[in-house]
């Protein structure tokens, strides 16, 4: 388990190796669990070293939100003067989002089968 958590630890300082190289402006553990991703799908490392912690962790998720509920009640003054604007922007960019995600997969789905149909010929 010790080994596992230090691959994912390995990761997390990876990314924040390219953050502070480069500057860009993502977090750190979205580009470190991107460079795991890449090294899972290319067997750079086998699901074996990370999967009991990663099971462990997906498990538990709902623990890792507290600080941000904890966070958000403290800001209720704050959201009760502006809930309006707080629920159209919700529910405007859920909308959006669901819009391009559709656009998105219709739009590779479309590429893949032609793709697919042309390597049949």
């Amino acid at each position: 388990m010790i080994l596992q958590c230090a691959v994912l630890f390995a990761f997390l300082a990876i990314g924040e190796l390219i953050v502070w190289l480069t500057g860009i402006p993502v977090p750190s553990s979205i580009i470190g669990m991107l460079a795991l991703t890449a090294a899972l799908k290319l067997r750079i490392v086998r699901l074996m070293w990370v999967d009991k912690v990663s099971d462990f962790l997906v498990k538990n998720l709902g623990f890792f939100f507290v600080p941000a509920g904890v966070g958000l009640m403290n800001c209720l003054g704050l959201i009760k003067a502006e809930w309006i604007p707080v629920v159209l922007a919700s529910t405007i960019s859920t909308f959006v989002i669901i819009a391009v995600t559709g656009w998105v997969h219709q739009s590779v789905r479309r590429i893949l089968s032609s793709h697919h149909d042309l390597s049949r010929k």
